[in-house]
């Protein structure tokens, strides 16, 4: 599968799209950015982009940047830590049912709702 990278940079009229190894386009707002990256491609190279990824990273420069990948980074962390709680709660829901707890109890220790550890429960 063929990868282009594009780089979106903003100015004050939309979007530079520079396409790596084939040259630079515009958009109006970052929505278009995939598809007219691919009807570039298309363009100067004549080959159909449509089974290639696209790989857009968006520059919008100085403090601004900084704090769009800051918050961007600080999504990724609550994903992860989601993800690992989810997992710490289904077996802690576990391993005190297997204790002899019923659900209500484990509901207390745990901090969550009655409903919730059935669905631990279930998941697990």
């Amino acid at each position: 599968m063929t990868i282009y990278r594009v780089t979106a940079t903003h100015w004050n009229r939309g979007w530079e799209l520079h396409i790596e190894g084939v040259g630079v386009t515009q958009c109006r707002c970052l929505d278009e950015a995939e598809s007219t990256a691919r009807d570039y491609i298309k363009f100067r190279t004549g080959t159909d982009s449509g089974e290639a990824m696209i790989v857009v990273r968006f520059e919008v420069g100085g403090d601004l940047g900084k704090q769009a990948q800051a918050a961007r980074a600080a999504t990724r962390a609550a994903e992860i830590a989601t993800r690992e709680a989810a997992a710490q709660s289904r077996k802690m829901a576990r391993d005190l049912s297997e204790a002899g707890l019923t659900g209500r109890d484990i509901a207390k220790v745990l901090g969550v709702s009655a409903q919730r550890i059935s669905q631990l429960l279930k998941s697990a």
